[in-house]
């Protein structure tokens, strides 16, 4: 059985590396086996990063790259192959929220919004599938979340929720285009856990108030708690698992 969860041999390209959830991610499956290459704007933290991952006796690679330009993110896709020479697993999972309603958003926070939550899934895919078909094998795991498949109304972050409802039904179309190629697409709807994109707002006590009464678990997510989904996805394991949201969210979408 452990064997089904083997990664050694393979790469794995992880967007939105530089913090939170994106690191979680890269140590992950490094400590299956995967060398890594780990992509952000923000290099510093990724050199640091890769230097943690190398001590663990894998590869890995820092790219920096705006994951919502086209050529930034075929310069990046081309460093990997020139650095590792296949890849075998994408971790779409550069993200970010704007806190407004829908009156007060600005078209420029809207595009933000969706061009890096939605836009650069659509982007680094289109350009990593032709390395995943030449080898007829590829696992994508893109990173949802739990408001992708619900609304809210106790914070109004539209855009939020329009980009990540897009990336769930994005993860449908691409696992029924791909699925011939013995590519996998799959989406992470994570609920509440702590992060930069959440570090503001998980602290109040209206929060907290909020979580425990949406929340069956009643308590946000902790470190490690994606690591067994985000493995599962990009195993051998998940081989007939495709077009999926598996929420992790301490049950906030089963009530």
């Amino acid at each position: 059985m452990s064997g089904l969860f083997d990664l050694t041999g393979k790469t794995a390209v992880v967007t939105g590396a530089s913090s939170g959830l994106g690191v979680q991610f890269a140590k992950a499956l490094a400590s299956q086996g995967a060398d890594v290459a780990v992509v952000a704007r923000r290099y510093d933290r990724l050199t640091a990063l890769c230097d943690e991952i190398r001590a663990t006796g894998r590869r890995a690679l820092a790219i920096k790259c705006d994951v919502t330009r086209e050529e930034d993110v075929k310069v990046a896709v081309s460093r990997v192959m020139d650095e590792f020479g296949r890849i075998d697993i994408l971790v779409n999972n550069a993200g970010v929220a704007a806190g407004d309603g829908v009156e007060s958003l600005s078209e420029e926070d809207w595009d933000k919004v969706l061009d890096t939550n939605l836009k650069s899934i659509y982007l680094f895919t289109k350009h990593v599938v032709p390395h995943m078909k030449e080898k007829h094998y590829g696992r994508i795991i893109n990173t949802a979340s739990m408001w992708g498949v619900v609304g809210n109304a106790a914070m109004p972050v539209t855009a939020y929720h329009a980009s990540k409802g897009g990336v769930v039904n994005l993860t449908r179309a691409l696992a029924g285009e791909l699925a011939q190629f013995n590519i996998t697409v799959n989406a992470i709807g994570p609920g509440f856990f702590e992060s930069e994109m959440t570090q503001d707002i998980i602290c109040s006590e209206e929060f907290k108030n909020y979580l425990n009464s949406r929340c069956p678990m009643k308590r946000l997510g902790q470190p490690g708690e994606l690591d067994g989904i985000v493995v599962y996805l990009a195993s051998d394991a998940s081989s007939y698992t495709t077009g999926q949201t598996i929420c992790v969210d301490g049950g906030w979408t089963a009530v």
